[in-house]
């Protein structure tokens, strides 16, 4: 199960993750900006996200993480 499974997120921090989603996409090559890899970009963040992490930095760097490591509080 991951962390944040069930978890409700207030406004702010859908704007931030939602930003920090597009942000990411945006700094890939064209051709890796994919349904499939914005999935799995997405999963990272949330996964961060679900550990309490608003630090922008932080989820950008976990959002290109290999989702098999486990993702540091």
């Amino acid at each position: 199960m991951l962390p944040n499974e069930g978890a409700v997120y207030d406004p702010e921090d859908l704007s931030l993750l939602g930003s920090v989603l597009d942000q990411v996409m945006q700094s890939l090559p064209r051709n890796l900006r994919t349904p499939y890899n914005r999935a799995a970009i997405a999963r990272n963040i949330l996964a961060c996200a679900g550990f309490g992490e608003r630090d922008p930095d932080m989820l950008r760097r976990a959002a290109l993480m290999d989702s098999t490591e486990a993702v540091a509080a």
